[in-house]
């Protein structure tokens, strides 16, 4: 056995060029568990060909003020086009005693492929799993040939999984074939590194005049299903409507029928669309101006966005699908709608705007706690063969 304090673990995932919730989750997860043990994160530096991301006009932006802490080694070297670097990465992992892969696309697959190979089975490497199937890359045929295929070798040579939710455990059981006993479930943590300002100074700050706003935060997909929130909102009583402002506020990848439907809504002028990403700064302000968030996807993983969501206190209405469920049951704010219903938006929209309140976020999410579990996981996955389930360990 060793000694559980030296623990060494190397957590590869993406740096702040390419930011995105996965992005910030590397960051946040990196600090929380360098309290635990010794971190070393390995970054992404280019991550693919940079027309091919969406939001490749904001790569390299300045737009968050998340850093990771001074205990944490940071090695930004990973290049999807260059082998040396995949080499480089290695030779730093090879005096760790754990690998951590954040997976969420297919297009690292290469690069997470060649360091499994490297790698040998010599020490533990865990996938924490924050997109099953990507929604783009499983709706493109080629790009779906090439995800399932690449992610069925990755998954092979690992030795150990986490997710998020009951729901995710179940879907790559199925999905992959893996037995349950070897994956472990750990909640996704609280983001709550953004600052709550006044509630009327971030209003006048983004020029919002109406007693009641309601937010959609998040990149604009069509499995988000904004465009249910649109009609809910449409279908809202005049007299609250007059009240009202929706707030959409995310960068558009392929859900442009979002944008045609907000524009053309007999209420464009209640409606503001902030179509960029927006900076750690903004994501404060439009939180704290808000008095309801919405979240109405038609699939889900997980939402990060929930997580900020909690972090404010905030009433959250939300789809009642995936890993959502699980996420937001035990916050005591959430108002669960059936998927895709806008009738039953328009009802809890009603309901929050009658009857406003703050709520505390589930101790369980925070970063300490999330901590704690990964670093049981981490010492079985060390010390043990499968499986690695940290309940069945107790018990034992």
């Amino acid at each position: 056995m060793r000694n559980n304090a030296n623990l060494k673990v190397v957590i590869i995932g993406p740096s702040e060029k390419f930011l995105s919730g996965v992005g910030y989750f590397t960051i946040r997860l990196s600090n929380a568990l360098s309290g635990l043990m010794n971190v070393e994160t390995i970054l992404f530096r280019e991550m693919l060909p940079r027309r091919l991301f969406p939001g490749w006009r904001r790569v390299g932006e300045e737009l968050t003020t998340l850093r990771f802490n001074d205990r944490v080694r940071i090695h930004e070297i990973l290049d999807w086009y260059n082998p040396i670097t995949w080499l480089r990465a290695f030779k730093i992992a090879e005096n760790a005693d754990m690998m951590i892969f954040q997976w969420w696309t297919s297009s690292v697959a290469h690069m997470y492929l060649a360091l499994e190979i490297l790698n040998l089975k010599r020490r533990p490497i865990i996938i924490e799993f924050h997109e099953v199937v990507d929604p783009f890359e499983s709706s493109v045929l080629p790009i779906r040939g090439y995800s399932k295929v690449m992610g069925n070798l990755i998954i092979r040579l690992a030795s150990h999984y986490v997710v998020h939710s009951n729901a995710d455990k179940e879907l790559i059981s199925r999905n992959y074939g893996i037995e349950k006993e070897k994956i472990e479930v750990i909640p996704h943590g609280i983001y709550n590194h953004y600052e709550k300002k006044d509630r009327v100074e971030a209003r006048a700050s983004i020029g919002i005049k109406e007693d009641f706003a309601i937010l959609f935060f998040g990149l604009l997909r069509p499995y988000k299903g904004v465009k249910y929130l649109i009609k809910a909102f449409e279908n809202l009583p005049e007299d609250i409507i007059e009240k009202s402002r929706l707030l959409i506020v995310g960068e558009t990848w392929e859900d442009k029928e979002t944008r045609e439907l907000a524009r053309k809504s007999r209420y464009s002028n209640k409606i503001n669309m902030v179509d960029r990403y927006v900076s750690d700064e903004e994501v404060s302000l439009y939180f704290s101006a808000a008095d309801v968030l919405v979240i109405p996807y038609t699939r889900a993983s997980q939402s990060g966005v929930a997580h900020i969501g909690m972090a404010f206190g905030m009433p959250i209405i939300a789809s009642e699908v995936g890993g959502l469920k699980e996420s937001l049951g035990k916050y005591e704010g959430t108002v669960f709608v059936a998927p895709e219903s806008a009738e039953d938006i328009t009802t809890a929209l009603m309901s929050v705007f009658a009857d406003r309140k703050e709520f505390e976020a589930p101790e369980e999410l925070r970063w300490e706690e999330i901590a704690k579990r990964w670093f049981e996981v981490a010492n079985l996955a060390v010390n043990r063969s499968y499986p690695i389930s940290v309940e069945e360990d107790k018990t034992a």
